[in-house]
């Protein structure tokens, strides 16, 4: 069959087909942008690189599969993606939703298979041409999809459906792709073919040999050629075209795949950027316009497909012209070659817009684009994070303190470790009957607290934890002067809190001994992925200069080392102050959380009027209060004059009220519970 026989205008959601908007490539009024059906699977990426897989001795754990991959990639690029797949019913499924779903994935037709795992991969760097990878994928979850899983109208609600080859592999997901595109067809929703030719997943290789990327089979071939037909846009690289094409000469394979599809093909070059044919395929690929993408040097080629086909797709899902689809493409593949992993690599389009300035300004600088700080900084903060527009915290992240009440009523210093559960409990009660979801936070320390912490994780609050060494100035970290071999052990959730007493005119020796910590803590934090609180509290000694604009001096002086915390924690201040660092924020880091306001033992009135202060304040969330929360009733209970039950009742109280008058300095005042101690 020759080109000329197949008649675009018949083509399934062609542009002149029934329904499609007049100027769009898509039919009208359609809730969502993409649908993709495919691999969804945990891959475990080597943190070794130029290892063996066999040497390697630990990993970093990811969103994985291709499909997944491109939903997670359009979906962190603007657009309304869904996810059509099947996970176990297992922690790592759970995962999988849970990652997809916060980067505003939609996840609502993704099946819990209660008879299989979650599929796996396990992959390596070796060198830049070399990726070892395993995949775990016998009778897996996303394998076993089924045409009942999902309708007509599901399939009918969206501008486009995208479906990787692997899922036309087998008998079972052949048949559940196939319906998805009858459905696709009759609705005139456009449909994506990302060949995705895995030889291993085909059964043609060794079952451990995931590297090879291609084996001729004229059984695929035909497959392929058999499916081709109903797909309206094919992504591929040079590889994949072949085996679709079934000839060993590029040239010719894409001829054939022309052949008996009159769908755009892009075809991936690597570095080059890529080729698009629109229309007949030339005699040679000379002859073909080239979109040259950006030059960079390789880390992990691993991914780079699958952030080409988000990249491609947000702009023809918007309707954007072929080259403006292409040069968001090959950006997203650069930035993603540049970086460890496939997901968590891919790029926004604030990353997207600086990227390609930058390097249209300095080709040359952004061949190395993960040594661009700010690109590194985007990166991190400009993703999808869980808002926290309001912190309710309760601060028991104190050593000292607890140690000197013990020393004091005579407790044996282990019971502090009880006492700090009892103020999960306590916390965890209040969060209930005010009905506080997502706004609790708590400072807990890992000396005293560790049992607490782990009580306190993975229930949704807002989790920060000490590094400093108490009242070490200059500034020492507790667990040794390798902060970042501390912070791998901990939560992602875990919010890196470090208080300073750092004043901008200090002695230049003791100055410099603290940036440098400071700095050595915020690059420490960047690697490791936690959020940074820094409590910044000027010594209030003679020697040193005192006024109003010490706090937004010394601010000042950290952002222009360049650390960005995402978090400052402050004393109270005047509107006066307030105003002054709320500018000094938006004008140095419009990506930071926000401020909470500590208490340093102040009396519940004397807080209550910090709040009001605050109240105006465009960067202030909430507060981390402790001692006046905490003090009394425990050394109560360390001195046996008050049990558990009493301990968490007063806590409770004072946590409450603190709670109501911040509410009411907010103008949305909250009854206090009447389940809280009289």
């Amino acid at each position: 069959m020759n080109h000329s026989s197949i008649s675009r205008a018949t083509a399934p959601g062609s542009d002149t087909g029934a329904g499609t908007a007049r100027g769009s490539r898509f039919a009208p009024g359609r809730a969502r942008d993409i649908i993709c059906l495919g691999r969804l699977a945990v891959d475990l990426y080597a943190q070794q690189v130029g290892a063996r897989l066999e040497d390697v001795s630990s990993f970093a754990k990811y969103l994985g599969g291709s499909s997944a991959n491109i939903a997670f990639g359009c979906a962190r690029l603007g657009l309304d993606a869904a996810m059509l797949a099947r996970v176990g019913d297992d922690h790592m499924g759970r995962f999988l939703t849970e990652t997809l779903a916060n980067e505003g994935c939609d996840v609502s037709r993704v099946r819990v298979d209660r008879q299989r795992l979650t599929a796996l991969v396990l992959l390596g760097l070796k060198d830049r041409d070399t990726f070892p990878l395993i995949f775990y994928r016998d009778d897996c979850a996303d394998m076993a999809i089924d045409a009942a899983d999902f309708d007509e109208a599901f399939i009918a609600s969206s501008k486009a459906l995208l479906i990787t080859g692997t899922h036309f592999s087998t008998e079972q997901v052949n048949r559940a792709s196939r319906r998805a595109l009858d459905y696709a067809r009759r609705n005139q929703v456009r449909t994506v073919l990302d060949i995705d030719y895995r030889p291993v997943l085909w059964g043609l290789t060794g079952k451990a040999d995931g590297e090879t990327r291609f084996v001729a089979s004229e059984g695929v071939t035909a497959h392929l050629q058999r499916i081709l037909p109903l797909f309206d846009l094919v992504i591929g690289t040079e590889e994949e075209f072949r085996i679709a094409g079934g000839k060993s000469e590029l040239i010719d394979a894409l001829a054939m795949v022309r052949a008996v599809t009159p769908a755009t093909l892009v075809l991936k070059r690597g570095p080059l950027g890529c080729q698009i044919i629109d229309g007949n395929v030339p005699a040679s690929l000379d002859e073909m316009p080239v979109h040259g993408g950006v030059e960079v040097e390789v880390l992990n080629v691993l991914g780079a497909g699958d952030a080409f086909a988000s990249g491609f797709l947000s702009g023809w899902l918007r309707d954007r012209p072929l080259d403006a689809c292409a040069r968001a493409a090959n950006a997203s593949g650069a930035l993603v070659v540049s970086r460890h992993g496939c997901a968590p690599a891919m790029p926004t389009p604030a990353e997207l817009d600086y990227f390609l300035g930058e390097a249209q300004a300095d080709p040359q600088r952004m061949r190395r684009p993960d040594r661009d700080a700010k690109l590194a900084r985007l990166h991190r903060v400009s993703p999808a994070r869980k808002p926290w527009h309001e912190v309710l915290g309760f601060a028991f992240d104190h050593r000292n303190q607890f140690f000197e009440l013990a020393q004091q009523t005579g407790a044996d210093e282990a019971r502090v470790a009880h006492l700090k559960n009892l103020f999960v409990e306590a916390v965890a009660q209040t969060e209930h009957a005010l009905h506080l979801q997502g706004r609790i936070g708590v400072l807990i320390d890992d000396r005293y607290g560790q049992d607490a912490l782990n009580a306190a994780t993975g229930r949704g609050w807002w989790i920060g934890r000490p590094v400093e060494l108490p009242g070490s100035v200059p500034l020492v970290f507790d667990q040794g002067r390798s902060i970042g071999t501390t912070l791998l052990a901990w939560p992602k959730e875990h919010v890196a809190k470090c208080l300073v007493q750092f004043h901008p005119d200090e002695p230049i020796e003791q100055r410099l001994e603290q940036e440098a910590q400071l700095r050595a803590l915020y690059d420490a934090t960047q690697a490791s992925g936690h959020e940074l609180l820094l409590e910044v509290i000027p010594p209030k000694h003679a020697s040193l200069p005192q006024g109003p604009d010490i706090v937004y001096r010394a601010l000042k002086r950290l952002y222009n080392l360049g650390i960005y915390p995402e978090w400052w924690k402050l004393e109270p201040m005047d509107a006066a102050q307030w105003h002054a660092i709320d500018t000094l924020i938006a004008e140095r880091d419009p990506y930071c959380r926000g401020v909470v306001l500590l208490g340093l033992s102040a009396a519940v009135e004397q807080l209550s009027e910090g709040f009001r202060a605050a109240a105006r304040s465009a960067t202030c969330r909430g507060f981390t209060v402790g001692r006046t929360i905490f003090h009394d009733p425990s050394q109560a209970w360390l001195a046996g004059e008050i049990g558990d039950d009493e301990l968490i009742a007063r806590v409770r109280h004072t946590f409450e009220t603190l709670i109501a008058a911040w509410r009411a300095a907010q103008g949305t005042p909250h009854q206090v519970h009447q389940e809280q101690a009289a």
